[in-house]
């Protein structure tokens, strides 16, 4: 195979290629925030649309996330066939005025039903932007420099979940809730200008046809699914809503899959998997974000939970594994550019394998001293992994076929992360409902909780008497809080490890560059 022109892809990162990752970066910023930035905003929902009185469901105010969540699976689907259509450049200033209007409505929601209705606003931006983002960051690096340039992409990936409860809680604290949304309109605004004057304009694709019956399916199957993931840690795997959305989901899915292959233009190519560097990327990284990112999401909730930390304190302590993170992710990024993506994800698992493992020991009291440093290495092992995944499943492909490849990867990703969490959060709360203490002590606190506050019952009374008094029955409902933790741990571990399979299958010696011509070119100015 002939190689890319080097004046169309030089090696170095110029002026030029870092304008356009700024622009990508802004977007997945407010993007990847934006999610963890309500989580933190749940409690505070149920009181600020309390009714008469009383506080929202919890099950009601989550479908802020719910909502959002299903308005990303709904869209992202067609992201690939609307870049190619329309533009990258277009459609991303496009998805960019739809998250800011979006966030401007949410700010000015008067219930939750219409905070929820605006946040599929939102959502329908928030989902263009990161496929869109890898695409046009693709396009511009070339072959030579996507390393380095997909780590400045996994900044704000990695961040978001760190940041997001630090600015959330801030914001909260110190201003209100209004503010979680409001942030978001001047950096939207930005994020169009910049656009407009730093990214070239692509030359779209208008002879492909829109694969309708292909979105009939997968839009609404791949919703349905995620929400029957999302509904686990609430209603439990075996819950009506859960088996009969999930299995209409993936019915839809599966039928997808099999219609995929007779349009020339599907929806979704699967096709892109007869490429056997992407087929082993995108297992090796559905199997890493299911582990690593399902239990990731434990430590802010072991730190408040048992150890009794703020949002903001425990996003603080999370801050470890940024740093971690941060430290690696530049230099996995140039060493993708200069070697084989199989000499470097494998370190990068053996890492978080011995950081995961580290925390199958905490309990209620263990050092934070023990703790930080395990929260490191974790990072340092996360920095090494994903963007080295991300950019080898992205490298050979095509300039044609970059659209198509990053919606296949987001999709992935979203799947992955939501099961994931499903399977972790499944595996906690059973672990808690196998004792007594902390099934007690839960209920105990929910009415204290109540207003007014409610004493504890007769049978509730006995128990702590049983256990020795309250002291020593908060002592062993707190130990088997903990314990819950270890044991997730534990699951998240065995995951890390079988993502080692194909991570040992990812290709150890140079490949060839993809060929130039047109497919291979950069994006041409109009």
């Amino acid at each position: 195979m002939s190689t890319a022109a080097p004046a169309d892809y030089p090696e170095k990162i110029d002026g030029a290629v870092l304008k356009v990752a700024g622009v990508v970066v802004l977007g997945a910023i407010m993007s990847i925030l934006d999610i963890t930035v309500v989580n933190v905003a749940l409690p505070t929902f149920q009181q600020a649309f309390a009714d008469g009185g009383d506080p929202v469901a919890y099950s009601t105010v989550a479908w802020t996330v719910t909502a959002y969540t299903l308005s990303l699976a709904t869209i992202i689907p067609m992201t690939g066939w609307a870049a190619d259509r329309f533009g990258t450049k277009r459609l991303y200033i496009l998805a960019l005025l739809l998250f800011t209007i979006g966030s401007a409505l949410c700010a000015s929601a008067g219930s939750i039903g219409v905070l929820i209705a605006f946040r599929v606003v939102q959502g329908l931006g928030g989902g263009m932007l990161m496929p869109l983002g890898m695409t046009i960051l693709t396009h511009a690096a070339g072959p030579k420099r996507m390393g380095r340039l997909m780590a400045i992409l996994g900044v704000p990936m990695l961040l978001g979940p760190i940041g997001g409860p630090i600015l959330g809680g801030y914001l909260i604290d110190h201003a209100s809730w209004h503010w979680i949304f409001l942030i978001n309109v001047p950096i939207g605004l930005i994020a169009m200008v910049y656009a407009w004057f730093a990214l070239d304009s692509d030359r779209p694709v208008p002879s492909e046809s829109f694969d309708f019956v292909g979105m009939l399916m997968m839009s609404p199957g791949l919703a349905l699914f995620l929400f029957a993931a999302s509904s686990i840690p609430t209603d439990g795997v075996g819950s009506a809503k859960v088996l009969i959305t999930g299995i209409l989901g993936l019915i839809l899915i599966g039928l997808f899959i099999r219609h995929t292959f007779k349009p020339k233009h599907p929806l979704i190519d699967l096709r892109l998997f007869k490429n056997r560097l992407l087929s082993l990327s995108t297992i090796t990284m559905f199997l890493f974000v299911a582990a690593f990112f399902g239990g990731l999401l434990l430590m802010p909730t072991y730190f408040q939970a048992v150890r009794g930390e703020t949002p903001f304190d425990s996003g603080l302590l999370m801050a470890a594994q940024g740093i971690g993170a941060m430290i690696t992710m530049p230099i996995a990024g140039a060493l993708v550019d200069r070697m084989p993506v199989g000499r470097i994800v494998p370190f990068g698992l053996v890492l978080i394998i011995a950081g995961m493992l580290g925390l199958t020991q905490i309990d209620e009291s263990t050092s934070y001293s023990y703790i930080l440093p395990v929260l490191f290495v974790m990072g340092l092992g996360m920095g090494g992994t994903m963007m080295p995944i991300m950019t080898s499943a992205l490298k050979t492909l095509t300039h044609s076929e970059v659209a198509r490849g990053s919606t296949l990867i987001n999709i992935v990703q979203q799947v992955g992360s939501s099961v994931g969490v499903a399977v972790m959060s499944t595996v906690l709360t059973d672990r808690q409902k196998a004792s007594d203490f902390v099934q007690i002590g839960q209920s105990i606190q929910e009415r204290a909780q109540h207003k007014p506050p409610l004493p504890p019952t007769h049978d509730q009374l006995q128990a702590i008497a049983q256990a020795g008094g309250q002291k020593q029955f908060m002592a062993n409902a707190l130990s088997d809080l903990a314990g819950s933790f270890s044991t997730t741990f534990w699951v998240s571990a065995v995951l890390c490890v079988l993502t080692i399979v194909p991570a040992l299958m990812l290709p150890r010696k140079p490949l060839p560059e993809p060929a130039s011509g047109e497919d291979a070119a950069p994006m041409m100015m109009h």
